[in-house]
């Protein structure tokens, strides 16, 4: 008697792979690269973009700790869609966040740092339109 077992079809979370895969790694090697620029150049970025030090590091800050979560979901064999769900959704609150900073003008922020405001948003946005795109795979 032969008997054949067959897998369990595997869920785009639990065969995560692709563009997903892809999505979160390139979200946490872009944030944390902009976090350790803030950081780090903190002193050299307040006058262009109108930010504080203070403000800048602080971001930096928040941004490698964001980096290296998102490096963890992003690397596990297994990609939860609980976690991938929470760093979609961070990422459109950032998105929104930094364009309500932009149009409301943040503390002396100049029209290069609204730019640049404007400019990361869409980058964010367009990772967290990767990760939904990667996650209906």
């Amino acid at each position: 008697m032969t008997t054949t077992r067959t897998a369990p079809a595997a869920s785009p979370l639990t065969r995560a792979g692709g563009l997903l895969r892809l999505a979160l790694g390139l979200d946490a090697v872009v944030t944390g690269a902009n976090g350790a620029a803030y950081l780090l150049g903190a002193p050299l970025l307040d006058g262009p973009l109108g930010l504080s030090p203070g403000l800048l590091r602080g971001v930096g800050v928040f941004l490698l700790v964001y980096a290296a979560a998102v490096w963890l979901v992003a690397t596990r064999r297994r990609i939860p869609g609980a976690a991938v769900g929470a760093v979609i959704g961070a990422n459109l609150l950032w998105a929104a966040g930094s364009v309500a900073a932009a149009v409301v003008g943040i503390g002396s922020l100049t029209g290069l740092g609204a730019g640049w405001l404007v400019l990361q948003a869409a980058v964010v946005a367009g990772f967290a339109a990767a990760q939904v795109a990667g996650l209906r795979r």
